[in-house]
């Protein structure tokens, strides 16, 4: 049995989806395709992938739809492709399950550099009981971390977050009030060594607050961001 890291490639553009497989295999993946939404769905069922590199637009199911069924049955890491650079887009892709996402067109490059920070992080996290920063159980400003079990409560109700938004969250929870660079927070959630996706970083603090709550995270213009305390 193959020990490369299985990587399926959703993506209707024949050309774009040869393109992205091709440099995947030459880097090392094991890499399968599907070029519509339902297909995708049944090898992901079938093949089990580690990642999915998934485009929004797809014909039949659409990629929003195709992360929401994959992270319903077994959560995995996602990581979009959209040809449209809409804020609205995103925050979507975010909050139904995505953990990263890339605009056409991109470099084949950071491509691989985001894939195998993301495979990373999954690594990470099952080696270190949850890869959580925090104690077991953390309370603050009406949240409850649990960090052994990657849940989070707002007040009583269970807040749904993927695995992205908690890593996140527990990564400025270990120090509320206590402001991250967003390149910091790139290096310590997304293992990236360079600060070029710091748009990011913004989308998923958007992300979190429309879940947890707008004044939750502070914004330090030119800086970075910090879990409100004492609020």
């Amino acid at each position: 049995m193959s020990t490369k890291p299985r990587v399926l490639v959703v993506e209707d553009e024949p050309t774009i989806a040869e393109a992205i497989s091709a440099r995947l295999v030459a880097e090392g993946f094991d890499v399968e395709q599907a070029h519509d939404g339902l297909v995708a769905l049944e090898r992901a069922a079938a093949w089990d992938p580690e990642l999915v590199v998934l485009d929004v637009m797809l014909p039949g199911l659409d990629g929003h739809e195709v992360c929401r069924r994959l992270q319903s049955t077994r959560p995995v890491p996602v990581l979009m492709l959209t040809a449209r650079d809409d804020e609205t887009d995103l925050l979507v892709g975010l909050g139904i399950g995505a953990d990263d996402y890339m605009t056409k067109p991109f470099s084949m490059r950071e491509l691989v550099a985001r894939i195998r920070a993301l495979l990373r992080r999954v690594e990470r996290a099952a080696a270190v009981g949850a890869g959580s920063p925090l104690p077991p159980t953390v309370d603050v400003n009406g949240l409850r971390i649990d960090g052994a079990q990657r849940r989070v409560w707002s007040r009583d109700d269970e807040v749904h977050l993927t695995p992205t938004e908690f890593d996140l969250l527990a990564c400025l929870a270990a120090r509320p009030g206590t402001v991250l660079t967003r390149e910091a927070l790139l290096a310590e959630v997304w293992g990236w060594a360079d600060a070029s996706g710091t748009r990011t970083v913004d989308s998923h603090v958007k992300s979190l607050r429309r879940k947890l709550g707008a004044d939750l995270l502070r914004t330090v213009h030119g800086v970075g961001y910090a879990l409100e305390v004492g609020r």
